[in-house]
């Protein structure tokens, strides 16, 4: 773990109980005289430096010792339009597409995607609280939903689009915003309206599930 996160950081000095007291002292097995780094989820940015002043089987005293704005970013940005599927699924790849460098996923209401499933981002955000302070990084990945593709592609017009065809996305390929669909792809209708975009595959005969697409063109354009 990189830093930690706790709404008490910036603070002089403060007592550490409850979980995050037995996660330190347990797991991470810290002691009198150890530096933490904590953050705060409101001024992410900044780096607190505590040192622990005394322990004991409930609580942890720390003293702030220093402070210093720290960012950890990627050097790229990407947006991804990601046709909804299964919740469980998207929970699984947001730590990775978290510790890649993604920017911001739009999640998008296709015509193929079931509509019972519903999105919790409470929970898609604690996820990404775990997943920041184990790789380091100093800002979240931001959410928002659209009812539809024709919608996403009239707010963003220059995103490309991830769907079977003979283009092959070049090594060397760099863009801001791309477009991929749920289980089964895009529909006839859905394909009518993306026809005028930016369409290309990668470099493989195997069908990608839709997270494994959304994994793969991430580490293509952000690594």
């Amino acid at each position: 773990m990189i830093y930690i996160l706790c709404e008490d950081a910036s603070k002089p000095s403060f007592s550490i109980k409850g979980d995050l007291h037995k996660y330190l002292v347990k797991v991470r097995r810290h002691e009198v005289g150890d530096e933490l780094s904590l953050r705060n989820k409101e001024d992410i940015k900044t780096v607190y430096k505590y040192e622990i002043q005394s322990c004991d089987s409930r609580s942890l005293e720390v003293k702030l010792i220093s402070s210093s704005t720290e960012e950890i970013e990627s050097t790229k940005k990407l947006h991804i339009g990601w046709c909804v599927i299964d919740a469980k699924s998207i929970e699984k790849v947001l730590p990775s597409l978290s510790e890649i460098g993604v920017s911001k996923i739009s999640f998008i209401y296709c015509e193929r995607s079931q509509k019972n499933f519903r999105l919790d981002f409470n929970r898609f955000e604690r996820i990404l609280e775990a997943s920041v302070q184990q790789c380091g990084r100093t800002s979240f990945i931001e959410f928002d939903t659209f009812n539809n593709i024709e919608k996403f592609i009239k707010e963003y017009p220059h995103a490309k689009v991830f769907d079977f065809c003979d283009n092959i996305l070049r090594d060397n390929a760099d863009f801001e915003t791309v477009l991929i669909g749920c289980e089964g792809g895009f529909s006839k209708q859905e394909k009518e309206l993306l026809k005028s975009q930016d369409v290309f595959r990668l470099n493989t005969p195997m069908v990608l599930r839709s997270e494994s697409a959304v994994m793969a063109v991430a580490s293509k354009i952000l690594l």
